[in-house]
């Protein structure tokens, strides 16, 4: 079990050093991205809700490969509890799950866009259907990466000395050590109800130094996450490496209660820090997780959040979902959807409701988009409700996909269309990843409890979910049907 926990956390720490921040030598970033996005009329238009072409044809947000949302809803179900309806996010949900798109020649992304009539079990009538938008950068091999400044922000409060807590960090650290290069450089804070520098950036080739140094951590008393961030950050200026992967990676249950608590004057902090190329990541763990925060904090950061649990499958949500290669392939990238009137009524974007941009928004280059590395794959489902007898070579929509490169800061796009036939397949034929999209967007509609959710039913998902995990022999796909069963039972 240690080498498990080892290996799990490891994974994502090395991850940190995919991301890289968005604006260092461009323009003054906007936050647009997380303001309210209207209509063509002015009017708000709420995330998730079903929206009339005749009122706004095009969909347009950042992308995101956060999949805490859907590890940590899991450990809750696992434990005999359902999350919280305002933890569960469908897009972390989908992204949790491997899909095989194919990789592009280059950088940037490839796209892939395909669809399914709704199953059978679906309550919802009419021309719905299905819409799976597939993003997917270039593998690189790892030992091309550049080198690594990693400033690590550890919670040592009274919360974390619950097994699967500190001693899964302390762990998984000295593994890290162990092997990273002798050229990367690490330093250690902790924070509980006051933040200290437990080591200056170290390079590896000292790397008895930073046993030592992970070896001392001991829990202590509250949570002071903002202090915990402001020295971190205060090391990862004085350590700063030009040239270098330089991140602040946070490991906490996120349960701030000393100190400013609330969101909003910790993200400003951030979000400053994020400017000057040295981003976030949120690594969660624990029973009992302050998702909120640690979402917040990741976002306005540059960066990403991962929850890690003690159990094995956990694995998946760094092995796969974020390969642990040490480089970036777009920052700020923004996917617009533009939907055919003469082909669809409505459509609905299942989730990444606090990632939406206004549409006008797409190629400003000062708002925030979302970062990818290598061999990351992006996944975004929508519903879509076809317009009364559109020919099925009739284009539904045109995806657009538009990202910074991250060495001359020059945009760049891509596209792909789709068309009624595309979209026309029976459920049962289409791939069983997207039959497992289906069933874990849906399961995450489910738990929140809203109109959408009602139309389906918790056992028809999970054999949704068998089905496509045979079909697939894919050991993850078996655990979110056993997820949902065991839900569906709580409920």
């Amino acid at each position: 079990m240690v080498h498990i926990r080892r290996s799990l956390l490891l994974t994502a720490l090395a991850l940190t050093m995919t991301v890289t921040a968005c604006s260092a030598g461009g323009a003054q970033r906007s936050d647009t991205a997380h303001g309210p996005v209207r209509q063509h009329d002015g009017t708000p238009r709420s995330g998730g809700a079903e929206t009339a072409t005749e009122d706004d044809s095009r969909s347009t947000f950042g992308v995101d490969v956060d999949t805490a949302s859907y590890g940590y809803a899991r450990r809750l179900i696992m434990d005999g509890q359902l999350p919280e309806r305002t933890a569960v996010r469908p897009e972390e949900f989908v992204n949790s799950f491997r899909q095989d798109y194919p990789e592009p020649a280059g950088d940037g992304f490839a796209v892939h866009v395909d669809g399914a009539r709704l199953p059978e079990s679906h309550e919802a009538a009419g021309e719905l259907r299905l819409m799976r938008v597939g993003l997917q950068t270039r593998a690189e091999d790892a030992e091309s990466r550049p080198d690594a400044a990693l400033t690590f922000v550890v919670d040592v409060s009274g919360s974390m000395r619950e097994p699967g807590r500190l001693d899964l960090v302390k762990d998984a650290l000295h593994t890290l050590v162990d092997q990273l290069r002798r050229t990367d450089s690490i330093a250690v804070v902790a924070f509980s109800d006051e933040a200290r520098v437990v080591r200056e950036m170290t390079r590896l080739s000292d790397a008895d130094e930073l046993h030592d140094a992970i070896g001392s951590l001991r829990t202590q008393d509250s949570t002071n996450l903002e202090a915990g961030l402001v020295l971190g950050y205060r090391v990862a200026r004085d350590g700063f490496r030009p040239g270098a992967t330089n991140r602040v990676i946070v490991l906490s249950d996120g349960l701030a209660n000393v100190g400013r608590t609330e969101a909003e004057p910790i993200l400003r902090r951030v979000r400053d820090e994020a400017e000057k190329e040295i981003a976030l990541l949120g690594v969660g763990v624990g029973s009992e997780y302050g998702d909120e925060l640690m979402e917040q904090l990741a976002d306005k950061g540059d960066g990403f959040v991962v929850y890690a649990s003690e159990r094995d499958q956990a694995r998946k949500v760094f092995v796969r979902q974020l390969p642990a290669t040490l480089s970036v392939r777009a920052l700020d990238a923004k996917v617009q959807v533009s939907f055919e009137p003469a082909a669809v009524r409505s459509y609905r974007l299942i989730g990444y409701d606090n990632r939406a941009i206004s549409d006008e928004d797409f190629r400003d280059d000062r708002v925030d988009g979302g970062e990818v590395g290598p061999g990351h794959s992006v996944t975004a489902l929508y519903a879509v409700r076809l317009a009364d007898g559109p020919p099925p070579s009739a284009r539904v929509a045109r995806v657009q996909v538009r990202w910074t490169d991250p060495t001359n800061r020059a945009p760049a796009e891509v596209y792909e269309s789709v068309k009624v036939s595309d979209l026309n397949r029976a459920f049962g034929e289409a791939s069983p990843h997207l039959r497992t999209c289906y069933a874990a967007a849906y399961f995450a509609q489910s738990l929140q409890g809203g109109p959408y959710g009602r139309e389906v039913r918790l056992g028809d998902l999970a054999t949704i979910a068998e089905r496509a995990a045979t079909a697939s022999e894919d050991r993850e796909v078996e655990e979110l049907a056993r997820v949902i069963r065991l839900a569906e039972k709580i409920r």
